[in-house]
């Protein structure tokens, strides 16, 4: 049966699709709150030293008005002082010992300090934020590599999940896995609020990750499989707004409750409630019919009709009738087909490998998805470091989605795949260098020039990653399609696990992040001009198709009599 058909009938997207479109989008978003909670549970909040015969020994104040010359730091243009985290000027008259006497007077003066420094063992934490490192004491240059691991754990665990619950889906249903994913995430979410030290924690976000893994691509899936090919666009870009608003909602979450178990908490409490949905939300009838359970099926496009206002035509129900006697010996002929199946892609594979044109190309590809997830995730997690208020500063780098994905969809069809991946990428380039010059040589009233300028970038790399998963698979042949952009994705999350690391660079060079994503993203950008225009091209079959996309027919009339000759 040909679900197109059945959609034609009952509508592509009628009441009963809307309705069970929403639902699968409503797990996106916390799916995305749980990709990037990290940001502020694992967050480096405001802490400085610990200052003895200064600090009252039971209950110091992290804001006092001696810290300035007890502690080193900087003062910006505004007069707000930040003190360094881990060293404390060394106390010149070791005689003043009595804390009492100097904090009843709410002074500990100058002349106690030299110019000397040395490190603390103590630290007094900013009460407006805890997160991990104050938790567990994960404080000092030394140590911060530890909440960057975090980062890292998760994306390892996107890789991890992804393939598991591809391989689940596909054998035992979108629905069933979908939700067992959610609710995987969703406990070991709190896993992640309830560990009561750091190995504890970085295991469970570990797992966390690998049940977040599934949440999207099977949504995705969901979607897509649920309405007509006319609406199938629109559906990827409403659930990457889910998505986008899920990335931002973390930040309001952290910017209210100052501290990372009730972050954690509720990002991963609520989602236990899509249990439901396994009474609720239908299996995809495109998977039914494709491992012919018609029957099935068939039960859930006469509700899909009811709930549309449709009567379904006698042929399509006649379809339903017929089915159950065949099932068996198509299901027979399916098992049949699969190892010619198998054969017919290795040796696809094999051809692709020895085709300079696809390997060049591949290569390319390789490097733009893995330069696309370095920067995209990589400007998410360094914006918290920009001057000014970052949860708003978060929020803004993720809700610059929305209008990113928007105009993908619009530049695609516009002014073709080509011209969109290469220019935005190569608008993120010039934006991120430009940002890094201004935050290195201006001052604090740039602020907003920085910040608008790392928005733009940020919306570059969006349209460009938008439009990257669309223009690989236009380029790659059917039989090895799939594997070529699951071969693709996986090469991104190394790039993705690089990115959590990146603001480690910022301590040392505050503008070296921006310029290493400048760099990457504007010869990406460069390379991308190298790709064939695939817009309303066909989709490749062949090797051969794929290496003629973009050739004249003069230029495949010429490659094929030299192939002849050679033959």
């Amino acid at each position: 049966m040909d679900f197109d058909r059945v959609l034609d009938e009952i509508g592509e997207f009628g009441k009963f699709q809307l309705t069970n479109y929403l639902l699968i989008c409503l797990p996106v978003f916390f799916g995305a709150a749980n990709s990037l909670s990290y940001v502020f549970t694992a967050g480096v909040p405001n802490y400085r030293c610990y200052v003895p015969n200064c600090d009252d020994s039971n209950n110091p104040n992290y804001d006092e008005p001696w810290v300035h010359y007890a502690v080193p730091g900087e003062t910006n243009s505004y007069g707000v002082f930040t003190p360094e985290q881990c060293n404390v000027f060394i106390q010149e008259n070791a005689t003043i010992t009595g804390s009492h006497t100097l904090k009843s007077f709410n002074e500990c003066p100058p002349q106690m300090f030299t110019s000397n420094v040395e490190e603390c063992n103590r630290w007094v934490y900013d009460p407006a934020e805890k997160t991990i490192l104050e938790e567990w004491s994960i404080t000092c240059m030394s140590n911060h590599w530890k909440l960057s691991l975090v980062g890292t754990m998760h994306f390892l665990g996107i890789v991890s999940g992804s393939f598991i619950f591809g391989v689940l889906a596909d054998r035992y249903g979108r629905k069933i896995v979908f939700i067992l994913s959610i609710l995987f995430m969703s406990i070991t979410g709190i896993g992640q609020a309830l560990a009561g030290d750091y190995v504890v924690f970085i295991v469970f976000a570990y797992l966390n990750a690998v049940g977040t893994s599934g949440v999207y691509p099977l949504a995705f899936i969901l979607g897509v499989e649920m309405v007509g090919r006319n609406k199938r666009e629109m559906s990827g870009n409403v659930l990457n707004y889910f998505y986008a608003l899920g990335e931002a909602a973390v930040g309001l979450v952290a910017w209210l409750s100052g501290n990372w178990v009730t972050v954690q908490l509720a990002v991963s409490a609520p989602p236990l409630l899509f249990a439901l949905y396994y009474w609720i939300v239908p299996e995809s009838v495109r998977w039914l019919l494709a491992k012919k359970h018609t029957h099935k099926a068939g039960r859930i496009i006469k509700r899909a009709a009811k709930i549309n206002g449709v009567v379904l035509s006698d042929t399509i129900l006649a379809t339903f009738e017929d089915s159950d006697d065949n099932d068996l010996s198509d299901s027979k002929e399916e098992l049949n087909e699969q190892p010619n199946k198998s054969l017919s892609q290795v040796a696809v594979m094999k051809e692709a490998i020895k085709s300079k044109t696809l390997m060049i190309r591949f290569a390319i590809l390789i490097y733009n998805w893995i330069t696309n997830a370095f920067v995209y995730y990589g400007l998410s997690l360094n914006s918290t470091s920009l001057s000014g208020n970052k949860y708003l500063n978060y929020a803004l780098v993720c809700l610059i989605e929305i209008p990113g994905y928007t105009l993908a969809w619009i530049a695609m069809n516009k002014i073709g795949r080509r011209w969109s991946l290469g220019l935005s990428l190569l608008l993120c380039g010039v934006t991120c260098i430009i940002g890094a010059f201004i935050n290195a040589v201006g001052g604090e009233d740039l602020v907003w020039a920085v910040v608008t300028l790392f928005l733009i970038g940020k919306l570059g790399i969006t349209i460009s990653f938008s439009v990257l998963y669309t223009y690989s698979a236009e380029m790659i042949p059917t039989v090895i399609r799939s594997a070529g952009v699951g071969a693709l994705s996986t090469m991104a999350r190394f790039g993705a696990m690089l990115a959590p690391f990146v603001p480690l660079l910022g301590l040392y060079v505050k503008p070296l992040p921006l310029i290493l994503f400048g760099i990457l993203s504007f010869i990406a950008g460069i390379t991308a001009f190298a790709f064939p225009e695939t817009l309303r091209k066909k989709l490749p079959d062949t090797v051969d198709e794929a290496e003629s996309i973009g050739k004249t027919e003069e230029e495949i009339e010429l490659r094929s009599s030299s192939s002849f000759k050679d033959s």
